[in-house]
């Protein structure tokens, strides 16, 4: 496999960039090679600037459930283009994803667009103190909610996969008022959140944790969670950047049955492009600026072509059949994932929700922050650079999920399994 144009491309971005990427875990440091810089997509399928063709199992970290380059929300996005890519003022489009975000989810009844997952789930947990009046945000280790100073105390995804304990430029004031506490563990939870010297505004989750590696919740943490959240006053959000309109047309909340005061979406509901949305229950979401006094603004948010492709996209996944499709498909292959391990020495198992899974390599189950972390990640880098080698693009991390889109054939999820089968056998060496 040549790599040279890649190879020169991230040499000179390193010149200009810092790490020479502009997302930390794209530098493929953990995974103990240098990024491939990509050309095109469609489908399933990813180009690099070789000419290297791969089966994407990234889906650029997850928004893609068509596959690249839809034709639907290409045609959505060039028609939108024509009459414009910005206007910094109200457009019909936004009304109407808005309309079908709040009919997929009956939690959201109301929604703001924003510009990523990161600004919703910051303006989310802001919104949260403005409305309760309280201070201290609770999250859970492992999970990631952007970038944002409140969430990078034991945060997930690029943070724990690069090592870095939090982030320097926090400062001590804001770290004081975020709490994380172990994921699916309902006593600590309880201890917690009974605690009145906390003044706790809300508790922030992944419904399903995402970003260190898919961890599946056991429902009994879902519905204590619900529970006390409602008893005592404590708004829940949902950050369901990754699982919303991923694990089903409603999301996690959907999935489980459980509603949530405030949800935040991700790049999924923009059919990929550059877009977030935060929303719940109307009496909270009226505290918002223009209408409260909790303020939040952008230039960019409600962007009109961010709004076209997320219509095109939800006309795509609306379809009768579509999520069930999908999830036979994910099964499937997540059950063949697991055989492949059964039959081999290596130690390692698999998460599976819906079309997203993880491949831990370690013994035992992964439950929480501190089982996923047993996981071995030199192994997970071997397995990486073999897989790579061999056409398929995994995430370069360990501490991240593997997503199944409605673009993957069978004949793609084979030739996958094949390399995972001649990959287990050559990491016996």
């Amino acid at each position: 496999m040549k790599t040279q144009r890649s190879a020169e491309l991230f040499a000179l971005a390193q010149t200009y960039i810092p790490g020479g990427v502009n997302s930390p875990v794209r530098a493929c440091r953990s995974v103990g090679c240098d990024p491939l810089f990509v050309a095109k997509a469609a489908g399933c399928q990813l180009i690099d600037v070789d000419g290297n063709t791969y089966i994407d199992f990234v889906g650029s970290w997850g928004p893609m459930i068509l596959g690249h380059a839809h034709p639907e929300v290409v045609a959505a996005i060039c028609d939108t283009a024509a009459a414009g890519t910005s206007f910094g003022a109200p457009c019909a489009l936004e009304v109407a994803l808005a309309d079908r975000v709040r009919n997929a989810m009956p939690s959201l009844e109301k929604v703001r667009f924003v510009n990523s997952g990161t600004e919703a789930t910051m303006s989310a947990v802001r919104l949260a103190r403005g409305y309760t009046g309280r201070r201290m945000v609770v999250k859970f280790d492992g999970c990631y909610h952007g970038h944002a100073d409140s969430f990078l105390v034991k945060a997930g995804s690029g943070v724990i996969t690069l090592g870095i304990p939090g982030s320097p430029g926090v400062p001590e004031d804001i770290v004081k008022n975020t709490l994380s506490i172990p994921y699916n563990d309902v006593e600590i939870l309880e201890q917690t959140l009974r605690d009145e010297r906390l003044d706790i505004a809300c508790v922030i989750v992944e419904p399903v944790a995402g970003n260190m590696g898919v961890v599946v919740p056991d429902p009994l943490f879902l519905r204590a969670l619900r529970a006390l959240t409602a008893e005592l006053g404590i708004l829940l959000i949902f950050d369901e950047v990754i699982t919303g309109f991923r694990l089903a047309a409603g999301g996690a909340q959907e999935r489980f049955s459980i509603q949530p005061d405030l949800t935040c979406l991700g790049k999924i509901i923009g059919g990929g492009l550059p877009v977030g949305a935060y929303g719940g229950k109307k009496e909270i979401m009226d505290m918002v600026a223009p209408d409260g006094p909790v303020y939040q603004a952008g230039t960019l948010s409600g962007n009109p072509l961010a709004m076209a492709a997320g219509l095109a996209m939800l006309d795509v996944v609306g379809r009768p059949g579509f999520y069930e499709e999908l999830e036979e498909k994910s099964a499937w292959f997540g059950a063949e994932l697991a055989r492949i391990i059964a039959k081999s020495p290596v130690p390692a198992v698999v998460n599976r929700v819906g079309s997203m899974m993880t491949c831990f390599f370690t013994a035992g189950p992964v439950t929480d922050f501190t089982s996923a972390m047993r996981a071995d990640t030199e192994r997970y880098g071997r397995y990486y650079r073999q897989m790579l080698a061999h056409g398929v693009w995994l995430a370069p991390s360990q501490f991240e999920a593997t997503f199944i889109s409605a673009a993957h054939e069978r004949t793609d999820l084979e030739k996958a399994l094949n390399m995972t089968e001649a990959s287990f056998k050559k990491l016996m060496d």
